[in-house]
């Protein structure tokens, strides 16, 4: 990899002159012009110019347009070291040039060592929960808005009992009247706590982080020393960089769960936008998210599997600067999918439900045990029937969504 470059790759549709067109992305996004300067000003601008690392002109059909992979290279001197400098040089104004999308972008150390990457990642996270065998199991807190404080305690300490390691709130709970964000890590965190002495596991409660832009960083150190034991953050609404200034402030001493908000505007185009991998997958982990949420492959607001797959990927890999990051394929999970999110993304990750614990016909409490005897089922390499047989949570669950 070019050291002094941050290398983007892009797929092109419609040119026929590819390697023209990356010249001219080369040019107009680093120093605007080149043939009509005079020889002392391009020995000036020889630093600041990017340059085409490669063009492969790709396969299509006689019925599609014809499509190119380009391999620009800019210069880190012309960057800051944040995610809207880096996005703004190479997909900017050449994000409205017709079919182009970002693919992924290569950075060198020199440049990555300037993001915060996850404070705890996957390790860091097990650690504080104290479970290092299986997936972990997260709750979307989904009776939130409008309800005071005390009906939120119940369905807290609900989805406790139910065995899962994390709540998080709901992202859209912004309006928080009824039930302040400290009162609520107030409440929940004591609640923790005795189950803590109980069961010797600690559950992490993700509080939403919301307000003006120019707050949250405040907000998170605030929460922080309140006892807050995780925050939650739209990132893609708030932007990457303010996820940055979170993770890297040292006040901040906890995780950091990046919803994926907003994201579909982005990435499901074949033809525009960011793909999912580098949107979701490694602008999160640099940015300094441990644990990061994504469209499972299997539920109404379904992810391809291969993009899926990707991402989680890029979260997990091994990197000499940043910690890896928890995947959490989210959205349609119900306990009869276990075993599948198991087989296709490994036991290092978070299975995230709402619906699927909530809808239990036997109650939240009940939803979360079905998760868990489905977990540690499939762990074991028991079949979730076999299970069932001594879980009349997990035989609900089963009658209500069947096993995939």
């Amino acid at each position: 990899m070019e050291k002094d470059f941050v290398i983007a790759t892009y797929l092109v549709h419609g040119h026929l002159n590819f390697y023209k067109k990356a010249q001219e992305i080369a040019v107009g996004l680093t120093v605007g012009t080149w043939t009509d300067l005079p020889k002392a000003k391009k020995e000036q601008m020889i630093p600041h110019l990017g340059k085409v690392i490669e063009v492969k002109v790709l396969k299509h059909k006689s019925d599609e347009s014809p499509k190119a992979l380009l391999m620009i290279g800019y210069p880190i001197i012309n960057i800051n070291p944040d995610i809207p400098s880096i996005l703004t040089t190479v997909f900017g104004k050449l994000s409205m040039d017709g079919e182009i999308k970002l693919i992924d972008l290569q950075l060198p150390d020199s440049l990555l060592s300037n993001f915060p990457g996850p404070r705890f990642g996957i390790e860091g996270i097990r650690r504080i929960i104290g479970v290092h065998n299986r997936p972990l199991l997260m709750s979307i807190f989904k009776q939130c808005i409008g309800l005071p404080l005390h009906e939120l305690e119940k369905e807290y300490q609900n989805q406790v009992d139910g065995q899962v390691d994390l709540v998080k709130d709901d992202e859209i709970y912004f309006r928080d009247d009824f039930a302040p964000a400290l009162k609520r890590i107030d409440a929940f965190e004591k609640y923790n706590q005795q189950q803590q002495e109980i069961t010797e596991k600690r559950v992490l409660y993700a509080v939403n982080l919301t307000g003006p832009v120019i707050q949250l960083v405040e907000k998170a150190k605030q929460y922080s020393t309140a006892g807050a034991s995780c925050l939650l953050l739209n990132v893609v609404p708030y932007g990457f960089d303010v996820l940055h200034r979170i993770a890297a402030d040292p006040d901040v001493n906890v995780p950091i769960i990046a919803h994926p908000s907003f994201t579909g505007s982005l990435y499901p185009s074949p033809h525009y936008g960011l793909s999912a991998s580098l949107l979701l997958g490694k602008f999160m982990r640099l940015s300094g998210a441990d644990i990061v949420l994504f469209p499972s492959p299997y539920g109404s607001v379904a992810m391809p599997k291969e993009d899926a797959l990707e991402l989680t990927n890029l979260l997990q890999s091994p990197d000499s600067i940043h910690r890896p990051a928890f995947p959490t394929p989210s959205a349609g999970i119900h306990p009869g999918l276990v075993p599948t999110i198991i087989r296709d993304f490994g036991d290092n990750i978070i299975i995230n439900a709402g619906g699927g614990i909530h809808g239990h016909p036997q109650g939240t409490t009940a939803g979360g045990k079905a998760f868990m005897d489905a977990i540690r089922a499939t762990i074991s390499g028991q079949t979730l029937d076999q299970a069932a047989e001594n879980s009349s949570e997990l035989r609900s669950a089963i009658d209500k969504w069947g096993v995939i």
